[in-house]
């Protein structure tokens, strides 16, 4: 059996945030074993797991992705909406659109350490869409 839900964000300044609880409240319930997806529907942002405890490793994610994507890089073509957009593909692009975590005794499989990211890239998002799905 597939479910599906789709999950509405609220806009989020640029940077790495922690939504686990809001996604896996959304899903909820979840079922003893299968399978949990979420998919962002955007293109300048990202989904991604990584550690869900210590803020200063999102803050260095952010550092880091500007820094090898910065704002403004010479000679991009795609910049009509303004210098952070290319950018914001760019880095999507590395990080990816979808996740997926086993499902065990009913809740997500996911490690001590272990937390979602929405990985926002633009200046002045909107609020991003998400599709959830579970695979029982």
């Amino acid at each position: 059996m597939i479910r599906y839900t789709s999950i509405q964000l609220p806009p989020y300044p640029r940077g790495f945030h922690l939504i686990t609880e809001k996604l896996i409240q959304a899903i909820s319930p979840l079922p003893t074993t299968g399978l949990l997806y979420f998919f962002i529907q955007h293109t300048s942002a990202s989904l991604t797991i990584n550690e869900n405890a210590d803020i200063t490793v999102r803050r260095d994610f952010e550092k880091l992705l500007n820094a090898i994507v910065p704002e403004n890089f010479p000679g991009l073509e795609h910049t009509f909406e303004g210098p952070d957009d290319m950018p914001a593909h760019i880095k999507a692009a590395f990080l990816g659109s979808s996740i997926s975590i086993p499902i065990t005794q009913n809740r997500p499989a996911l490690g001590t350490w272990q937390g979602i990211y929405l990985c926002e890239f633009r200046n002045s998002a909107p609020g991003r869409k998400i599709v959830a799905g579970i695979i029982s």
